[in-house]
């Protein structure tokens, strides 16, 4: 039995004669009542009682009726849902973030603007840093990423930049720079003496882009020690806390300054080149997924927005 032979069934059964059902499946009424012979003698059961003026349903067939509209429901529920994946507006996508990427305005307007379009979709989001995030991505444990810093081994990945973003000076709130107006620059070069606060290993996330703005303001950062180690936090949030201790300064991306932390001051710089922290979307190369191109498309138009 087809699928097509449930479609007549109930195409009949709902009309109650055979000619209607005929002119509502658009074919000739022999034909389908040649089919409708079949379908029963395939099941040995009668579905019909023939009528005067129709047919009505025989208990056998009232009990077939159920079960072929489930049947037939449930297909167009699987072909709507295969519809929907391909897509990209149903199924899973985790979405990596920097602890420096997150606080920026285009990664919640871009997830927003995703969950908006694809509401069937699950998305989880994962915090780590930059060098964690590629590798989740080359082994799939997550689908894109947006990231601060591009490694130099960038096989397999595809890497599309989304902006360029100022970076503040975090200080001590005791700090006599941080003394003033709040919108008052301080010129990069009197940041020289002081002692820096990096965050993340050397060679990924902003530990790099940090020590490259001081170079590129001709400064050689002053990098503080606690003992014989580099005085420097896992993570953002803990840095802004040696911050506030006054243990030293660093610099963030601008969009961190929403990180309202008692006893630190942000501040902007003014140099030749004033520093900035590059913002890139990593994905795999050739990913065929229709929900990553999906979610690509919408951080491309929220990158044009800002």
């Amino acid at each position: 039995m087809e699928l097509r032979h449930l479609r007549y069934f109930i195409a009949v059964a709902e009309e109650g004669h055979i000619t209607r059902a005929a002119e509502r499946l658009g074919m000739q009424q022999p034909p389908l009542s040649q089919q409708i012979k079949a379908i029963e003698r395939e099941l040995d059961v009668q579905l019909f009682r023939r009528k005067a003026r129709g047919v009505e349903l025989t208990d056998a067939g009232s009990a077939f009726l159920d079960d072929a509209r489930a049947t037939l429901a449930q297909l167009d529920r699987a072909v709507e849902s295969t519809r929907r994946t391909a897509r990209g507006e149903q199924g899973r996508i985790c979405v990596g973030v920097t602890s420096t990427s997150s606080f920026h305005p285009i990664v919640a307007r871009a997830i927003r603007a995703f969950s908006e379009a694809c509401p069937k979709v699950s998305l989880t989001l994962e915090e780590s840093l930059s060098n964690e995030l590629l590798e989740g991505l080359r082994n799939e444990r997550m689908d894109v990423a947006f990231i601060r810093t591009v490694p130099a081994d960038v096989e397999g990945l595809a890497i599309q930049p989304l902006l360029d973003e100022s970076m503040v000076a975090a200080l001590p709130s005791g700090h006599p720079l941080a003394k003033g107006a709040k919108d008052a620059a301080i010129p990069l070069k009197r940041l020289a003496p002081e002692t820096f606060i990096l965050y993340g290993p050397p060679g990924t996330g902003m530990y790099d882009t940090i020590i490259a703005a001081c170079h590129a303001a001709g400064i050689n950062p002053n990098v503080g020690n606690l003992g014989a180690s580099t005085q420097q936090g896992p993570r953002i949030g803990s840095t802004l806390s040696l911050v506030a201790a006054g243990l030293g300064i660093t610099f963030v991306p601008s969009s961190l300054q929403r990180m309202n932390i008692d006893g630190v001051a942000y501040r902007r710089v003014k140099a030749t080149t004033p520093p900035t922290a590059r913002l890139s979307l990593a994905t795999r190369r050739g990913d065929p997924s229709a929900i990553v191109k999906r979610f690509v498309a919408l951080v491309r138009s929220a990158a044009k927005a800002v």
